[in-house]
């Protein structure tokens, strides 16, 4: 297993990688075994809010996030709200995945979840064994400590310069590189 990373690490896109699911993303890593990894995509809207894909949430805008390209007819959510949501796990620093949907609707029904508390999103990210630690070889990928700042920033598209900025020094240039520096 590759310890440059575990969950609740975030790992940025280089400002060159040209795959067109993660090109300028942030993924927050819930899950990174032997056997492979998983995590979402923070900073990409997917076209549709929460209550256009579940029924209970008719009428419900809360913005719903492309978590990448495994699964798309999946739903998940990470929040910061384990005191009322429970089953969760705990992927980093009071970031929690999942937990018991049922009261998750109840509680967005009597506007007791805020949007800044949650995170929803369709399909996810993930890798087969070795696959992550092969684009982290091949630097497609830096990496950062996730945290509650970076996961639940309310402009997602902050999401991935905050992330550089954080890492600091030299990393902080990256942000304004161009998508295709032939075009320079």
């Amino acid at each position: 297993m590759d310890e440059r990373v575990l969950p609740g690490t975030i790992l940025i896109a280089d400002p060159f990688l040209k795959d067109p699911n993660f090109m300028r993303t942030a993924v927050f890593i819930c899950e990174h075994q032997s056997e492979g990894s998983f995590g979402f995509v923070l900073n990409r809207k997917y076209d549709k809010v929460v209550g256009d894909l579940v029924n209970d949430l008719d009428g419900c805008q809360l913005p719903v996030f492309y978590g990448g390209p495994v699964q798309m007819d999946t739903i998940h959510f990470i929040h910061q709200r384990p005191d009322l949501i429970q089953g969760g796990v705990e992927i980093t620093d009071g970031i929690f995945w999942g937990g018991d949907f049922a009261t998750l609707v109840e509680l967005i029904q009597e506007e007791k979840i805020k949007p800044h508390h949650i995170r929803f999103f369709i399909g996810y990210s993930g890798w087969s064994e070795g696959q992550l630690a092969g684009e982290l070889e091949e630097k497609s990928w830096l990496t950062t400590s996730g945290n509650r700042k970076l996961v639940f920033m309310p402009d997602e598209n902050q999401i991935w310069p905050e992330a550089l900025k954080q890492m600091g020094g030299d990393f902080e240039q990256l942000i304004h590189y161009p998508i295709d520096p032939q075009l320079n």
